[in-house]
């Protein structure tokens, strides 16, 4: 057994099992996971994009919500090539409603990579992966561990909750001490064969069993072997992170709209909340609606978009969160006293054109709103 070793000033990490326990756990757990693992369409037989598009779109996403994106995905971009070759908005379009558009954006941006560097052969080796964006240590070695079952250890947020309780590991998980650790467990865990198999399987009863709340350890393969059920503190371990405080935010939508009904669109820059989708002119307000004057909206929209606007009437407001902010978005209708023609970050746009610019859910909510005026 490898000894306890000091991590920070007070918490102890605990000791690897040894071989034996650890070849009980391979067995146990492939066993499981050939009667038990989920039907999901990026399993049969997946190849080395399949993997890779499922890998970042799971990222941070329940999987009921990625099934229906990636069958969309992979019918639009079959290959990296084809992938390649699409205009970053359609790519967006097709990623919209999914959320953290960042991960879209690095998978279009490292196809294109794959395309110019690799002569579009999607790499073999970890380092090659490693250095394309968006991919870290756990997408790399989860791709070409499921993908071409080479052997690297993977690390998420199911393995690590996973990991944790089957070591009783009472440290805080995110500290680097005990990453380093969880990693090393990580690799020793691995069998020499059936590598995609067995970090599937990690977590998948990560993800459908070892739960952060009421884990269903009665019916897990691993429950006996558990000293974290055993001493009846899987619900302190892994140590919970510490919340952020919600921020309440006060925002305005503006559809600016013409004499002919084509409304304005601005293209979200690099550093905003959305950026490269495109959205109705959005201000972050001073106060509430209820205490915003016509003045601020129209200064406001003037300075982010350059175009004058008539006082604005209240449409509909949402309630939605992003991370920890708390948000209250109340939309606004205005004619535009400039309706010429414009040119890059800013747009006028015939409500029928607007299914083809990628939105964010509430940039599509007051599309289908507008549309639902017309009709």
């Amino acid at each position: 057994m490898t000894r306890p070793r000091q991590s920070g000033t007070h918490a102890v990490l605990p000791a690897l099992p040894d071989n034996l326990w650890r070849q009980r756990l391979r067995r146990r757990l492939l066993r499981w996971f050939d009667r038990h693992a989920r039907e999901l369409p990026w399993r049969p037989s997946p190849g080395l994009y399949a993997t890779w598009v499922s890998e970042i779109m799971l990222q941070q996403t329940q999987v009921a919500t990625v099934i229906p994106y990636y069958g969309r995905f992979l019918a639009r971009f079959p290959d990296v090539r084809v992938l390649a070759a699409a205009d970053e908005q359609e790519v967006l379009r097709h990623w919209e409603g999914l959320g953290y558009y960042r991960r879209a954006r690095h998978l279009h941006a490292a196809a294109r990579q794959v395309v110019t560097q690799h002569q579009g052969c999607l790499p073999t080796s970890f380092e090659q992966w490693r250095a394309l964006p968006g991919i870290g240590r756990y997408t790399a070695g989860a791709i070409l561990s499921i993908a071409l079952d080479q052997r690297h250890p993977i690390l998420e947020a199911n393995t690590v909750r996973l990991l944790s309780r089957l070591v009783a590991l009472t440290a805080d998980p995110g500290t680097g001490s005990s990453q380093e650790f969880l990693w090393r467990f990580a690799a020793a865990l691995l069998p020499w064969r059936r590598c995609g198999d067995f970090n599937q399987a990690l977590m998948e009863l990560g993800g459908t069993l070892c739960t952060p709340r009421a884990p269903g350890c009665s019916r897990c393969p691993l429950a006996n072997m558990c000293p974290a059920y055993a001493r009846g503190l899987q619900d302190q371990i892994p140590r919970p992170k510490r919340r952020a405080a919600s921020v309440t935010v006060h925002e305005a939508a503006v559809i600016v709209q013409c004499a002919d009904g084509r409304v304005l669109l601005r293209r979200c820059q690099a550093g905003e909340r959305w950026e490269g989708l495109w959205d109705f002119p959005r201000v972050e307000l001073s106060a509430a609606a209820d205490r915003v004057t016509a003045a601020e909206l129209c200064g406001k929209v003037a300075a982010l978009t350059g175009i004058a606007i008539d006082a604005p009437r209240p449409l509909a407001t949402f309630r939605h969160g992003v991370t920890h902010h708390r948000i209250t978005l109340t939309c606004y209708q205005a004619a535009g006293q400039d309706c010429g023609t414009r040119r890059g970050a800013v747009r006028w746009v015939a409500l029928d054109d607007l299914a083809a610019y990628p939105l964010p859910v509430t940039g599509r909510r007051i599309s289908r709103l507008l549309q639902e005026e017309r009709a």
